[in-house]
């Protein structure tokens, strides 16, 4: 694949490293480090970008989501959920419309996978699936 690797990452992913889930934490940590030290290209649907904010501030507060939101955007690209994307989605007719918006997102911006623990939510879609490992054994191989 010519370039850099363009990912877009499921809101589970984002949510694993935010609440240091044990059993997916450090996979998903390994993702975020891989868009910081720029080996890969980040996106986060704005869809997801909201639902943090409302978790981290639930879990923590408003501070912290305000400093954790602002070093993700350092971060990654927002990919935009805008009137062509909901539509998109809901012309599909998924059974669950949230993965249908972060395809259509990924899709909008072309993205090469998402990354997400719910594979099997994705699997026949128009972009590859990967969970954390999986993508970590991808790039491994470059």
């Amino acid at each position: 694949m010519a370039g850099k690797v363009r990912i877009l990452i499921d809101l589970n992913v984002a949510l694993d490293v935010v609440q240091q889930r044990p059993s997916f934490y450090v996979d998903s940590a390994r993702i975020l480090d891989a868009v910081v030290r720029e080996e890969v290209t980040g996106l986060l649907a704005a869809h997801s970008i909201t639902t943090l904010f409302y978790v981290i501030e639930k879990w923590r507060n408003r501070e912290t989501a305000v400093t954790a939101l602002a070093s993700l955007l350092d971060a990654f690209t927002v990919a935009p959920v805008n009137d062509a994307v909901i539509r998109k989605a809901l012309a599909w007719g998924w059974g669950d419309f949230e993965d249908a918006v972060q395809m259509a997102a990924a899709l909008e911006m072309q993205a090469d996978y998402i990354i997400t623990r719910n594979r099997q939510d994705f699997e026949t879609q128009p972009i590859p699936a990967l969970n954390p490992a999986g993508l970590l054994a991808l790039l491994a191989q470059q």
